[in-house]
This record gives structure tokens, C-alpha cells and sequence, in this order.
């Protein structure tokens, strides 16, 4: 026997996936996780049983319920699919999802349409952060097709404006956990920062590449990795995430010098793959580690005078904005907010079929 289950399936940003009403799959996480890994057929190269897509960018999902926060519209709990292993993580959250969280709560009924444009208030279950996004609803309707264009994702769509608040300290409770700017592991200077999302940040020619190569030659680099999962396995034990063998935080981003006009040129890696562009949270998370004084990305970068900052990072197939509020007292940083456009759209909805025996056990 197979249960159905209802979903959206959104494009968001450069990821996509499931967008499921929380209310329809199970509460304790052991059943859950079954549920999700039969959904988007973790275990296989291809998720050829499922819906997933064969890359860690296309096995994502999003779960939304009506908010029981008074600020809040709709809670986006988001769960990050393994691709070649039956596992799902909740400890991160994924800000190229988070792009059609908007639009699918507006599809779904959770939140009523404005005519003209609609603001989403979202909270972010797996990391408690607050964001706003801004909804093109034209007569009430979502609009999907637009002017805007975004590296990593063919023609253009509408726009959807995401405004980030509570972006520091929001998974190891500070902008520098281990309480350093640098530390040093196996001889690799890092810079480990939770700005939206955990990171070990180092230079790419510290690893022995020069940061601007492709995301394929990247992946077949199994040297790259290996060195690369030795230091993150450390940086997460001194950022107080514990043993991070089977998380994918903290990710990782290796920084160059910018070679096209940006800020600085990045490959952010998830961690166990390069990222084909640039995860939101990871671009927030890179753009502020160049105003950090004395990070091992801030003498690379070029960021432009006064707040905000409209911070542009290179990656492997262009570029993305990150506009930063901050403000300084001498050397210290505050983050104040950070915004990015992104775009979304509807692919499909319908139901998938799941085992039973994935709720049961």
C-alpha cells in the first residue's frame, strides 16, 4: 500500500523541491525522516524511486504551517535530503528554498494575497531567524513570469525580495563562535562565522587551487575533499556544533581575489559537493565575513564604502548581490540586516505516493 501526500513543487532560487503543509506528514522526526527519504528517493545516485534529482540542490524540502508567533505569517521548517545516503539533516535551513516560501504559503491558503504585492512573514523553524519576503501578486494571483534574471537559473521570472533579520549567532549563538577571527587547523587559516549560516571560511589557495575553477572539477577532486573534511570536522567541534560527522553544517567557502568586478570570487561547498552557484545563506554569510576586520577573506575582497553594502560574489557560473546593513564601533561588527532578490516558480503540485511502510516503520 502507498499514502498519499499533497504538495507544490517550486523552483527557489537555484534549488528546488516539495513545498508540503506540515500538518500532512508525521510529528516525531524517526518517522519523518523515513517519510522524506521514501519521498524524494535518498539512497540512490539518481533518487531514481523518488523526487529528488540526483543533486544536493534538488533534494531539499520545505514544510510550512500558519505561525503561532504573533510577528509571523507562516513557520518554514526546511529538511536537507541526503542524495546518496537514506538520511536528512534539520540542522541547517536554505535560503534558495526560502524563495518560494513566499509564494507557495500564498498558494496554499496560508496567507491571503494582497493585490499588487505581498509581504510574507517567515520564520525560520530549524534556526529561529525572521524574514520578510515580498511577493509579486498582481489582482491577487501570484506572479511567476517577470524581468529578473539570476545566475544558475535560465531566462527570467518575477522578482521575490528577501529581507533577513536575527542573521548573527543564529545557529552557535555568535557572529565568531570559536571566538577568534582566525584560527588555525592542520595548518589551514580559517575564519569560522555564523552569519545566516554556519561557516568555515579559508583561501582557496590555501587548499592548493586557485578558487575559480568549475564546480566539476571540484567534485572530481577527492583530495580537495578529504583535506578539506579533516578541517571542517575540527572548525564544527570549536564552533560548538559537536561532532559533525553527518551534518552538513558548518558548510565551506573557499575565497579568491574577485576576477569580474565583484567583491570577492567563492566556491561554497554543502559540504560534501561544490554548491553549482551559491546557497543565499552562504552568500550572506560570505559577504560579511569581508567586513570583518582581519578575516581570511576581508584583504581579497573589495567591498564598497558605507552600509548598506551591495556586496557582489563571483561564483562558479556568475554572480549574486547581497545588499548589508551594518555598523561599526571601532573593530566591532554589527550586522543589521541583510537582503537578496531572488525568483521562484510553481513547477507542479500534486500528490506523492509514499509507502506505507515508511510510516511505519
Amino acid at each position: 500500500m502507498q499514502r498519499p501526500i499533497p504538495f507544490h513543487f517550486l523552483r527557489g532560487g537555484t534549488s528546488r523541491g516539495p513545498y508540503f503543509d506540515r500538518a500532512d506528514l508525521p510529528e516525531d522526526r524517526e518517522t519523518l525522516s523515513r517519510v522524506l527519504i521514501a519521498a524524494m528517493g535518498a539512497g540512490h545516485p539518481l533518487n531514481i524511486d523518488g523526487l529528488g534529482g540526483g543533486a544536493a540542490v534538488t533534494t531539499k524540502v520545505a514544510m510550512l504551517s500558519p505561525s503561532a508567533e504573533d510577528w509571523a505569517d507562516v513557520d518554514y521548517f526546511f529538511a536537507q535530503v541526503a542524495v546518496h545516503k537514506a538520511e536528512v539533516d534539520y540542522r541547517p535551513t536554505c535560503g534558495n528554498i526560502l524563495s518560494g516560501v513566499g509564494p507557495a504559503a500564498i498558494e496554499k491558503g496560508i496567507v491571503p494575497a494582497a493585490d499588487g504585492e505581498t509581504r510574507v512573514r517567515i520564520r525560520a523553524v530549524n534556526t529561529g531567524a525572521r524574514i520578510e519576503a515580498i511577493v509579486q501578486t498582481p489582482g491577487g494571483q501570484v506572479q511567476y513570469d517577470g524581468d529578473t534574471a539570476i545566475d544558475g537559473v535560465p531566462g527570467t521570472a518575477a522578482p521575490v525580495l528577501l529581507n533577513f533579520m536575527d542573521t548573527v549567532g543564529s545557529v552557535c549563538g555568535a557572529m565568531l563562535p570559536t571566538g577568534a577571527v582566525r584560527d588555525e587547523i592542520d595548518g589551514i587559516a580559517v575564519t569560522c562565522l555564523d552569519v545566516a549560516m554556519p561557516m568555515m571560511i579559508a583561501r582557496a589557495a590555501d587548499f592548493g587551487i586557485t578558487g575559480y575553477e568549475s564546480r566539476d572539477d571540484l567534485d572530481a577532486d577527492t583530495a580537495l575533499f578529504a583535506r578539506m573534511e579533516a578541517v571542517r570536522l575540527e572548525a564544527g567541534r570549536r564552533m560548538g556544533l559537536g561532532d559533525v560527522t553527518q551534518s552538513v553544517t558548518p558548510k565551506i567557502g573557499l575565497v579568491a581575489a574577485p576576477r569580474a568586478g565583484g567583491a570577492v570570487s567563492a566556491r561554497y561547498f554543502m559540504p560534501w559537493a561544490c554548491h553549482p552557484t551559491m546557497a543565499v545563506t552562504g552568500a550572506q554569510c560570505l559577504a560579511a565575513s569581508l567586513l570583518v576586520a582581519g578575516s581570511t577573506s576581508e584583504e581579497l575582497g573589495a567591498v564598497p564604502e558605507g552600509s548598506p553594502a551591495r556586496i557582489r560574489i563571483e561564483h562558479p557560473t556568475g554572480e549574486i548581490e547581497v545588499s548589508v546593513d551594518y555598523a561599526r564601533n571601532g573593530d566591532a561588527l554589527a550586522i543589521n540586516a541583510a537582503g537578496l532578490t531572488r525568483t521562484a516558480r510553481l513547477l507542479a503540485r500534486g500528490e506523492v505516493m509514499v509507502p506505507e511502510a515508511a510510516f511505519t516503520g
